[in-house]
């Protein structure tokens, strides 16, 4: 029996939700039919037919299936309640909200849905380098993990035309919100989830009333620590993760993104050696193609199509991110202070 299709709106229709069109479209059961965005002076129509609205409101006005959230943080999780409540699979962009009780609130409403389902990007999960070593990770063909290091970063807080990113009140917090929390998401990941918190947070150069670095300690219950650092002022773009195995070592350097600023995506595997000169022989795994984002809306139409279990993005992992990168915050009694934050609960 042929699957029917799912008529899809697209709410923030800039850089990430055009990119999205893409991948929703080359999908044979997903169909754009309406998008909406602040760039349309008024409700109108593209040459390709598809409906275009001011706000989100206008939006869901539309015969819809599924809805795309692509807004800034100030307006994700209101706008995924919206959808929810208009009986619509949401999948809304990272980071879910401004703090962890926007959340709280999509959960809650969630609960009075349980026939939609609800999954938020943390697309870095989907790369390959990530899903290789997250297999070697699970087999243990490496033994178990020790310990990790990792550092994303970029040269300032606002990547794109815009100034909400910089500002609190919208954006919620600064560089380990909005590109971090990736970092976060991989080490609860690799690890699971971490009991003890210890870190830094500062402001002190770009001198907004959110983040440019971040530094972190963390340890989980079996006493293994993750030292992460998020920053803004890297000036030359980074994201590496090392991963020490009992039995050797992963190294993730590189992710492919579309602005391919952070260079080739790279998976050094290691074994360890008992010679003092440590280790002479590895394989290094280069990935050419960014597969991430059509995999993971396929996944996600998958799970409205046929049943099923998200495999990654449910709102319950995205409640643990949320809560770890607040637990971030709080840990500094300096930022806590500065920015009245609450300990997450």
């Amino acid at each position: 029996m042929t699957q029917k299709t799912l008529r899809v709106g697209i709410a923030g229709y800039g850089v990430v939700g055009t990119r999205r069109r893409q991948f929703i479209d080359s999908h044979p059961n997903l169909k754009t039919v309406a998008v909406c965005d602040q760039k349309f002076e008024q409700i109108g129509t593209m040459p390709d037919g598809v409906r275009c609205f001011v706000n989100y409101q206008q939006l869901l006005e539309e015969p819809l299936d599924v809805l795309f959230v692509s807004l800034p943080n100030y307006l994700a999780a209101e706008v995924t309640i919206a959808g929810l409540q208009k009986g619509l699979h949401v999948f809304c962009e990272k980071p879910p909200g401004r703090d962890v009780d926007d959340i709280k609130n999509v959960i809650a409403v969630e609960k009075q849905h349980p026939q939609l389902v609800l999954k938020y990007g943390f697309n870095h999960r989907y790369h390959d380098s990530v899903r290789e070593a997250l297999r070697i990770i699970q087999t243990e063909e490496l033994g178990t993990v020790v310990n990790l290091r990792g550092t994303y970063g970029k040269s300032k807080i606002i990547p794109f035309a815009g100034e909400w990113r910089a500002e609190r009140k919208y954006a919620g917090g600064g560089i380990l919100l909005d590109q971090g929390i990736h970092m976060v998401d991989l080490m609860r990941l690799f690890s699971g989830d971490f009991v003890e918190v210890k870190s830094f947070v500062s402001n002190s150069f770009w001198h907004h009333d959110v983040e440019d670095n971040a530094y972190a300690l963390m340890k989980d219950r079996k006493g293994r620590v993750a030292i992460l650092h998020s920053t803004a002022t890297q000036w030359q773009h980074r994201f590496s993760l090392d991963i020490a195995l009992s039995e050797g070592y992963l190294e993730l350097h590189g992710i492919l993104t579309g602005s391919k600023s952070y260079g080739e995506e790279t998976l050094i595997i290691g074994k360890r050696d008992e010679s003092h000169k440590g280790t002479d022989r590895h394989e290094t795994i280069k990935y050419l193609a960014d597969n991430s984002w059509r995999d993971e809306i396929y996944e996600f139409a998958d799970v409205i199509l046929n049943g099923g279990r998200l495999l990654h993005g449910s709102s319950e992992e995205a409640l643990a991110t949320m809560k770890l990168v607040y637990q971030i915050y709080w840990e500094d009694p300096d930022w806590r202070e500065a920015f009245h934050i609450t300990k997450p609960e």
